[in-house]
């Protein structure tokens, strides 16, 4: 019988709930119970016989589930949160209702637009947000009033943000108005609002940020609040440039 255990938060991954990292958080909240007893991490679970709920949802165990891959152009004003106490339009708004629950992949500010993943895939999602997976995330930014090479060197080099320096990245100038400047930035870490705390350090006004690819993934010709499912093929090299090996 214990072959058929596996870890808690892999199966609560798996079940869509949440990824593994935010299925950990649950349970050390308290908000997840086997067998009606508050669960613990490192448990184990047999998904044929044990009962799992998470607050008042019990969670069922669906071994042939379809995974679902979204990428959607995320326009400004929308939170990258499946629902919002505050009332405020999020990314499901843009949806229509795949038969299961999906969630984002990340997070894109609500004042950011550009590429944004969405899935029921527990697992696809762990590999896509854990720390020691780097790959590169490209933004498009445009900057008030204008940079100089000193700002560029600041920004490329990395700069203490919240007692923590910034990890080195690629900054180049895409484009040079009067009163405005656009960047480009490809980032191999997601720290909250980089972008715009790395810019307001050295006094720009960021005007827009839009991401543009994240790992083998561009955003391409898709339009503001579209989305479009992606193939099997894209799902992979996603995984690859983010690291995962295939067994």
């Amino acid at each position: 019988m214990a072959n058929n255990e596996i870890r808690l938060q892999k199966f609560l991954a798996e079940q869509g709930v949440a990824s593994r990292r935010k299925s950990e958080e649950l349970i050390k909240a308290g908000k997840v119970k086997v067998n009606g007893h508050i669960a613990q991490i490192g448990m184990k679970v047999n998904p044929r016989k044990d009962s799992v709920t998470v607050g008042k949802q019990k969670i069922v165990s669906q071994r042939k589930r379809k995974m679902i891959y979204v990428m959607l152009y995320k326009p400004r004003g929308y939170v990258t949160t499946v629902s919002d106490e505050l009332g405020r339009k999020t990314v499901m708004d843009l949806l229509p209702d795949f038969g299961d629950r999906i969630y984002p992949v990340g997070r894109l500010d609500k004042d950011s637009e550009g590429l944004l993943i969405l899935t029921n895939d527990g697992s696809f999602t762990n590999c896509m947000t854990h720390p020691s997976h780097e790959y590169a995330k490209v933004y498009r930014v445009t900057v008030r009033p204008a940079v100089n090479d000193t700002i560029l060197n600041n920004l490329r080099n990395g700069i203490e943000i919240d007692g923590r320096m910034t990890a080195p990245c690629e900054v180049s100038v895409l484009s040079e108005d009067e009163n405005r400047v656009v960047l480009e930035f490809i980032l191999h870490e997601g720290r909250n609002r980089e972008i715009r705390k790395m810019c307001e350090s050295q006094n720009l006004e960021v005007a827009r940020l839009k991401r543009t690819s994240i790992g083998s993934l561009k955003l391409g010709m898709l339009k503001q609040g579209t989305y479009r499912e992606l193939t099997e093929q894209e799902v992979k090299k996603l995984l690859r440039s983010a690291g995962h090996k295939e067994n």
